[in-house]
């Protein structure tokens, strides 16, 4: 048996598979997870790592200053800011009552560091090979009105600046300054690892040497220890006043970016970026000492510029990047316990930390970069995205008056307060939800407290920009039902107000809708003759199976059988059940081969189907997830196809000894299709193309007249036998009888589906 299709398909064409779930009548969208609610807008709203919303802590931008970066701020005792920045390095002095004035622009690029001392002296540091300034103010009466002063205050008083050169630790870097309580200033470097030590008379000493390349962060601890971050291996060390040190941990990450410290003496490390492959990672944190005859560590080369002609560099990821939005390893924040214990207490692949600080709640906030936001880590894998800065990196933080915080931003460099208490009213828009048809929307089942109220509206677009409906409320202590136009796409907005003695509170939001029934779509049918399809064994649990099944299904070869498969969908993600129906040529019926199926392939046996030409039709139906009546059906036919199982017969075979050639002549007929060859074979030997008597196989019946050489055959001739016996000699091809020889001739015929008829005769002479 044979069987051809007119058109050809591929016999592992690719089939679309839609994932249909049970989608059976009215249908819902929640959003209460952070994961969804991130992607909402949020404006003096907090979203709950745990999910949910709540109002953030108010947040005014106090200045933009001209300068991109803003690495350090520090407050002193009246709450007075001092920010030190780079492109255009500067130090500006923002009063509690006043305007912001630039008091120091060193010749270095960066203003790196700065700490604020007694009697409001500031200590400053610059990058690259920079030095450390001392920066004092000196009041004065004020000028003449026929003088212009430098700085004025919001007083009767001159305020001037005076700068001089306290240290110079001959290094390429200055990363961080801190002061302890007798006024000694500790200096963090670069590209040697060191730690210095000046006294508050401008004595110095090597207070520290690191085996690792940068000293990126120092801290204090209650006892007067100081807490240093390095920048290669990540380590966090303990050294003691007298210079001692110990490695509290050793992080996962490749570099310490912040550090801060609780009352209880509890340690807060930030570590970002990749380890090298090289350095030994530890996955289960342990404290490890300081080994003195470790030899000194690789040192990272130059990886971020910053820009502009004369830029500097720094290690990799403490510069932040205007152009990048994530980097690889994203960062970790650790808690180190007095007894040495670390624990792991916040990972995200998005955001770099760049600071650490607590507010006024006690709560552990880190700023971040490169989206700008603020979080408040509350405990092991717990927090809250407090805040979105209108700049990419959200850089340090400082104490304000009144319990609040400063923080400042890069790419812009900008300066912020944080207050204690929140925002009196917050807002948030949800993202754009699309049903993907259009939709009648019903009730809205909220779950918060305090006062929230709910807005909606619609479109058929999904920029919600382009004439969508109103703002529409919803009144939740009614029937908190939408009031909005059927549509497409929808969306929601929260508006959350202060209130006592319950704060505002949205836990989850839940849409109800009802998409408008649509026909399913049968996109291609295709029938592949001679293969067998086989389905894949249906266990859900074996994960195998179920990719195997989202393949397709799996063919084989069988000359009996048809194979009918097709492609299919349904906008409304509706359960679908297909029919299987075929029809003759000149035929108005079309005859049911299968009904009831659920997967997109079919095979049945061709011998259903006599010799002619076919169409298939498959009919999709939606109605397992439909009420009876309302369900809706569509149909698709495929190609026309032709089948042929019969063979062609050989009519009319003879063949006569004509001198020293053979003549044969026989007739090919099939009752459906052409002759496509014939062939033939005398005594056994190979078979040898002959063609029809019009040279051209065309026709259902075709005629063959050829004539072929007459073999020469040798006779048996007779030999003496070993012992005076008689035998013959045998004859290969050939039989002699009676003294005539014997020849058997065999022919045979192919039809266009390559089935074939054979007939054999024989000739004497």
């Amino acid at each position: 048996m044979a069987i051809h299709l007119r058109k050809s398909f591929a016999l592992l064409s690719t089939i679309f598979l839609v994932v249909s779930a049970a989608a059976e009548g009215t249908r819902t969208w929640e959003q209460s997870k952070f994961e969804d609610l991130s992607k909402g807008t949020a404006k003096g709203v907090a979203l709950l790592g745990n999910g949910g919303l709540e109002l953030a802590p108010s947040f005014k931008q106090l200045y933009t200053t001209p300068s991109t970066y803003i690495w350090s701020i520090a407050a002193d005792a009246e709450g007075d800011l001092y920010a030190a920045t780079g492109a255009p390095a500067r130090i500006y002095w923002l009063p509690v009552k006043g305007e912001p004035i630039p008091i120091f622009e060193p010749q270095e690029l960066q203003v790196q560091a700065l700490v604020v001392g007694e009697n409001g002296v500031i200590f400053a540091a610059t990058s690259p090979d920079g030095k450390v300034y001392k920066i004092e103010r000196k009041v004065s009466p004020p000028p003449s009105r026929r003088q212009k002063p430098k700085a004025e205050a919001k007083s009767d008083t001159e305020v001037a600046w005076t700068s001089s050169i306290f240290f110079d630790p001959g290094t390429k870097y200055i990363w961080d300054l801190v002061l302890d309580s007798e006024g000694n200033l500790y200096v963090a470097t670069g590209d040697h690892g060191e730690i210095f030590r000046v006294t508050p008379s401008g004595e110095h000493t090597l207070f520290f040497k690191s085996d690792e390349a940068h000293i990126r962060v120092l801290a204090l601890d209650p006892k007067g220890n100081l807490i240093a971050g390095s920048d290669g291996s990540g380590l966090v060390y303990r050294i003691s006043q007298q210079g001692e040190a110990f490695v509290l941990y050793s992080a996962p990450k490749k570099e310490i970016t912040a550090l801060a410290i609780d009352p209880a003496g509890n340690i807060y490390a930030a570590g970002a970026g990749e380890k090298r492959a090289s350095a030994p990672q530890t996955t289960t944190p342990s404290p490890t000492s300081v080994s003195p005859s470790s030899g000194p560590a690789p040192v990272q080369g130059p990886g971020i510029s910053l820009g502009g002609p004369g830029s500097t560099q720094a290690p990799a990821i403490v510069t932040p990047q205007p152009q990048s939005s994530t980097t690889p390893g994203g960062s970790e924040v650790y808690r180190i316990a007095p007894d040495g214990s670390p624990l792991r207490l916040w990972t995200s692949q998005n955001d770099l930390v760049y600071a650490l600080a607590f507010d006024d709640r006690g709560r552990l906030l880190a700023g971040t970069g490169n989206r700008g936001h603020i979080f408040a880590i509350t405990g092991q894998d717990e927090f809250i995205d407090l805040l979105k800065a209108a700049a990419t990196q959200v850089t340090a933080f400082a104490k304000a008056p009144g319990g609040g915080l400063y923080a400042s931003t890069s790419n812009l460099g900008k300066l912020f307060l944080v207050g204690p208490t929140t925002e009196a009213e917050g807002t948030y828009e949800s993202d754009v939800f699309d049903a993907h048809n259009f939709s009648r929307w019903g009730r809205v089942e909220f779950r918060g407290a305090g006062k929230v109220e709910l807005f909606a509206r619609s479109g058929n677009v999904d920029n919600p920009d382009r004439n969508w409906s109103s703002w529409s409320p919803v009144d939740l202590r009614k029937d908190a039902a939408l009031n909005i136009p059927s549509a497409r796409f929808v969306q929601w907005r929260a508006v959350l107000h202060a209130g006592n003695p319950v704060p505002p509170r949205l836990e989850s939001v839940l849409l109800n809708y009802l998409p408008k029934n649509v026909a399913p779509q049968i996109d291609d049918v295709s029938v592949q003759l001679g293969v067998r399809y086989q389905p894949a064994p249906k266990t859900p649990s074996d994960s195998a199976n179920a990719a195997a099944s989202s393949q397709g299904p799996s063919p084989t070869h069988d000359r009996d059988s048809i194979g009918v498969k097709w492609s299919a969908h349904d906008d409304n993600d509706d359960q679908l059940v297909y029919s299987v129906y075929y029809r003759g040529d000149h035929e108005t019926r079309w005859l049911l081969l299968k009904d009831e199926l659920t997967d997109k392939f079919y095979s049945f046996d061709a011998g259903l189907l006599p010799d002619g030409g076919y169409s298939v039709k498959v009919v999709a139906s939606d109605a397992p997830s439909h009420s009876p009546g309302d369900a809706l059906t569509t149909e698709k036919e495929s190609d026309r196809f032709e089948v042929d199982t019969t063979p062609p017969q050989i009519q009319s075979l003879a063949a006569i000894v004509d001198g020293s050639r053979i003549r044969v002549t026989f007739r090919a007929a099939d009752n459906f299709s052409p002759i496509k060859r014939a062939e033939y074979s005398l005594d056994a030997g190979d078979w040898q193309y002959v063609e029809p008597a019009d040279r051209i196989s065309d026709d259902r019946t075709e005629s063959y007249d050829f004539s072929i050489p007459l073999p020469e055959v040798e006779r048996p001739v007779e030999v003496s036998a070993p012992k005076g016996g008689k035998s013959k000699a045998p004859v290969a091809s050939s039989a002699v009888r009676g003294g005539e020889v014997e020849h058997v001739i065999v022919v045979r015929a192919y039809d266009r589906f390559d089935n074939m008829g054979t007939a054999k005769t024989v000739i004497r002479k």
